[in-house]
């Protein structure tokens, strides 16, 4: 029996004002801004008649140019990538040590629990970044050399050390503030920000101010269980929530004791989530290839139902009162359908792979001497020593850039790009004023099936190579 959704007429005319569009010039004072602290004032976000916002060159790019790197609004990290590779909780960077990344990788793989590829059912992402080692990343070993358990405890614990991983040197990992022992920091900062950002409301530690730490584990084994992006909707929420109360510390007339009316504060509060394109992820989400088109809607009850559950959990955990337009279906299924529609893949390469590139690379003697040692750690690794951090994540710049299936510009990692930003590098020479695209489907497919993949985004392409292989269908 499908659930009855609950709804009331102050909710519900709350959350259409949330989903409402901000006046064009509100949107423009914000994405100039956003432009400034980033330092990357070569573009701008404007609006065309077509395509809503893009953005646009405001000087010229040329060929493999950084164009943007733009920082998270929220992210995470898969949940079972977790076991493999220990990021900073907030900017994503690897911590701890070349010893502690290797010995976290092989305890977990000999419970049984290795592999950051075991099919997160997260939500698909625009664009996926192109880099050599992310092709490679979440290969599967097919023998298994079992170290013995002392040896592992050692690299885990620091009292044993590889040759030549000084070369390679990670911030020591700072735990959660609040006691969760599930998110760690690079650095104090990293921590805070994350803290103040909304992690705050899901910590599931001691100092937690969740309104129930039993009821917000309940919707993390929920989400861990069917589809990590409804840990991504919770910090959204969180995120909009925390901005708000700071909001109305910061406008209480000291005199007066009153503040702004909630509505236009918690609308100024939700103006960073405000802007991603929006549709509700029942609506919006692909329709898997194993679900026959006669069940479509069947399908996407069921999907709207498991966000309706999920919903539940989170209000059961960290709601608020004053922002109760945030915890409306409509609200949720509009946040994680944004996320469906523009996320791009959270990839950081792996140190450990430099690691062990670096000691093949070494001359014959050197070489010989440190595989002495390190070789039985990468055959017990296998195909998994070059797993990556991998998640999905939110990019407020990147996620206005538009869709072309003959892109200027592409997602790509450089050598020296190793947190979570997200990084845009030119394809092509891009003049000024030329609009920056980048392709959200693999753009080598042929005409009908781009054209059925990018019917899943709302539209229709007609880029110039869609325009011209039209004309010979």
């Amino acid at each position: 029996m499908d659930p009855v959704y609950k709804t009331d007429e102050n909710s519900t005319a709350d959350a259409a004002a949330l989903l409402a569009p901000l006046p064009t010039p509100q949107l423009q004072e914000y994405f100039n801004k956003l432009i400034t602290s980033r330092g990357c004032n070569e573009i701008e976000v404007k609006h065309n008649g077509t395509t809503g916002k893009g953005v646009y060159a405001s000087s010229e790019f040329q060929e493999n140019e950084l164009i943007l790197k733009d920082e998270i609004l929220v992210g995470i990290q898969h949940s079972s990538n977790k076991m493999d590779c220990l990021v900073c909780s907030f900017c994503f960077r690897f911590v701890g040590s070349i010893e502690k990344q290797i010995g976290r990788k092989l305890y977990f793989k000999n419970l049984g629990l290795s592999g950051c590829c075991d099919g997160d059912s997260s939500s698909g992402s625009e664009e996926d970044e192109d880099n050599g080692n992310e092709e490679q990343c979440g290969g599967s070993s097919s023998s298994h050399h079992t170290l013995p358990k002392g040896v592992v405890s050692s690299l885990m614990s620091g009292e044993l050390t590889l040759p030549l991983t000084d070369k390679f040197p990670l911030p020591s990992p700072l735990s959660c503030p609040g006691g969760c022992q599930e998110a760690f920091y690079c650095s104090e900062s990293c921590a805070e920000a994350d803290w103040e950002s909304s992690h705050s409301l899901l910590c599931t530690g001691e100092r937690s101010e969740s309104i129930s730490r039993e009821a917000l584990g309940d919707f993390i084994r929920h989400a861990n269980d069917t589809n990590d992006i409804f840990v991504l909707a919770a910090k959204a929420i969180a995120f909009t929530i925390l901005r708000y109360r700071k909001l109305k510390a910061a406008h209480v007339n000291k005199k007066a004791k009153q503040s702004e009316p909630n509505q236009s504060l918690l609308l100024e509060a939700w103006k960073p989530v405000s802007l991603g394109y929006k549709r509700r992820w029942w609506d919006c989400i692909a329709l898997p290839d194993d679900v026959d088109p006669s069940d479509e809607g069947a399908f996407r009850m069921q999907i709207k139902n498991l966000a309706y559950t999920s919903l539940e959990l989170l209000k059961s955990a960290i709601f608020d009162k004053e922002c109760e337009a945030l915890f409306s279906l409509e609200i949720y299924g509009n946040i994680i359908g944004m996320f469906e529609l523009n996320n791009l893949d959270l990839v950081v390469a792996s140190p450990v792979e430099d690691y062990f590139l670096y000691i093949d690379d070494l001359p014959d003697a050197e070489k010989e001497e440190a595989e002495e040692v390190t070789r039985p750690f990468l055959d017990a690794l296998g195909d998994e020593y070059s797993d990556c951090c991998q998640g999905t994540a939110f990019f407020p710049l990147q996620s206005c850039m538009n869709h072309s299936c003959c892109p200027n510009a592409k997602a790509f990692k450089r050598e020296e790009d190793r947190d979570g930003q997200a990084v845009i590098i030119a394809l092509r020479r891009i003049s000024k004023n030329e609009e920056v695209t980048i392709s959200y489907i693999d753009e080598e497919l042929p005409y009908k099936e781009r054209q059925t993949l990018l019917a899943d985004y709302g539209f229709s392409c007609k880029c110039s190579k869609c325009v011209e292989d039209s004309s010979s269908v």
